[in-house]
């Protein structure tokens, strides 16, 4: 019998959280983050601290989107950005409708790498997204070479759409619709603090 991380995480009394980004709070956790090995290639922020700061309060400001700290009983490991498509390049790239939603993610922690987290943490992230009655369907756009992350999207229930070719990056653009994640999955339990 197939005994899910979720399962594991049920099993543990363990929660899944997101709570908004905070300048003050959150800049150096971020920053340390953007300066680990497996994010660099894929994120290219590992900036100076002052440098990486103006590039946070530029992202914070920005209202097409919001950002967010996930966190495995109230210790953050990963970071997420979720954006409205519309204002966003990715809106060139396909026939955006008004209420789809984008999303980015990484894991921070190295020591919460292969856990098997990121895809609770992502479903729980597009369940959210999908709470919004005007998002049928949710965008990713992953580093073409980023072939783990490309399968975590896929068992999410993103589809694969095209390559495209975006200013920091060769993506892969990947669509999850409404109804593809609600056939895929059953509504699991996942707490967001907003």
């Amino acid at each position: 019998m197939k005994n899910s991380y979720e399962e594991k995480l049920k099993d543990r009394n363990q929660q899944l959280s997101f709570v908004k980004v905070e300048f003050e709070r959150d800049i150096n956790t971020l920053h340390s983050w953007m300066h680990e090995d497996h994010v660099i290639p894929y994120w290219n922020l590992n900036f100076t601290k002052e440098k990486f700061a103006v590039h946070l309060q530029k992202a914070l400001a920005d209202t097409h989107q919001t950002l967010y700290l996930g966190c495995l009983d109230e210790i953050p490991m990963s970071y997420w950005e979720s954006y409205w498509v519309k204002g966003d390049i990715i809106e060139k790239y396909y026939e955006a409708e008004e209420g789809d939603q984008g999303i980015h993610l990484l894991i921070g922690d190295p020591e919460y790498l292969g856990k098997g987290l990121a895809l609770p943490f992502l479903r729980a992230m597009v369940k959210f997204q999908l709470l919004t009655s005007t998002t049928n369907k949710v965008m990713a756009e992953p580093d073409i070479r980023n072939a783990k992350m490309i399968h975590l999207f896929e068992k999410c229930g993103f589809t694969p759409i095209k390559e495209i070719e975006l200013p920091d990056k060769t993506g892969l653009l990947m669509s999850c619709t409404r109804e593809n994640f609600e056939r895929k999955w059953k509504y699991g339990e996942a707490t967001i603090y907003l």
